[in-house]
């Protein structure tokens, strides 16, 4: 997403604009799933090939777009519906609508597990909202030895208001897991992983009024900005994650005769 591919830099209104038409947009894509008001599709890459661009759409009826935007911004609540993360935390503030963040999560065993620090932009655009990331090097970040650094090309989501009380979630993804990973890891990811991830989320969005309602309730820093106490992260202090610094991993030995019965309700 990085401009050039060398500078960092915090995304305008063109990159949401972007990012909204390629959400909306069939042209160039191919259908991977499509059941129970889920669908998956992915972009441009040789099905073998680790690094392809994935999209996901679910409909969510008796969830407001505003309230699974505060969703996925809200990290207290995460810890209670993603069950794949391992740890995330804000690192530092931007602007009132970009900063720097963590997120590691369980691949399935016997893979490595994942991190990355992204630079993350967020924008509420009438009935749309939008949250759009890409992976930076942080110096007080560096990898770490327990995980693989991957690296988020551009990664994102939007929440179109869709009638009353209800709102279409998409999220189009583009991430180098760093590492050359079996075939069925991919198929999987588009098979299994992103619908129920889909689904998580919109049940994450039907009990979240009343979690919040009970959890500092006022507390939202993506809507107010004057509650953010972050510390500020200067754009100079980072630089663009380039994939091919990274450790680069085989992992295409591994089947999935690997997986324990655990990883398969992950």
């Amino acid at each position: 997403m990085s401009r050039g591919g060398e500078m960092v830099y915090i995304p305008d209104d063109s990159d949401f604009s972007s990012f909204r038409d390629q959400c909306e947009s069939l042209e160039g894509w191919h259908c991977r799933y499509n059941k129970a008001g889920v669908t998956v599709w992915s972009q441009g890459q040789e099905e073998s090939c680790t690094v392809q661009k994935i999209k996901t759409r679910i409909s969510c009826k008796d969830v407001p777009a505003e309230t699974l935007y505060d969703v996925l911004h809200d990290t207290s609540y995460r810890k209670k519906w993603d069950s794949n993360m391992i740890e995330t935390y804000d690192i530092g503030r931007l602007t009132v609508n970009a900063d720097v963040g963590y997120y590691s999560w369980k691949c399935p065993s016997p893979l490595k597990n994942r991190d990355f620090v992204t630079l993350r932009s967020w924008l509420p655009l009438g009935n749309d909202y939008m949250i759009i990331n890409y992976s930076v090097k942080h110096p007080k970040y560096p990898p770490r030895k327990d995980f693989v650094r991957a690296v988020s090309l551009q990664t994102g989501y939007l929440i179109k208001a869709n009638g009353d009380g209800a709102c279409v979630l998409y999220y189009l993804t583009q991430v180098d897991p760093r590492g050359s990973l079996p075939k069925w890891v991919v198929n999987r990811v588009s098979q299994f992983v992103a619908p129920k991830a889909m689904k998580k989320i919109y049940k994450a969005g039907l009990k979240y009024p009343e979690w919040k309602r009970k959890h500092d309730p006022g507390y939202k820093p993506w809507v107010y900005p004057e509650q953010n106490t972050l510390p500020s992260v200067s754009l100079a202090e980072l630089s663009v994650q380039h994939a091919d610094s990274l450790e680069n991993i085989d992992e295409t030995g591994l089947t999935e005769d690997h997986l324990s019965t655990s990883d398969h309700e992950a």
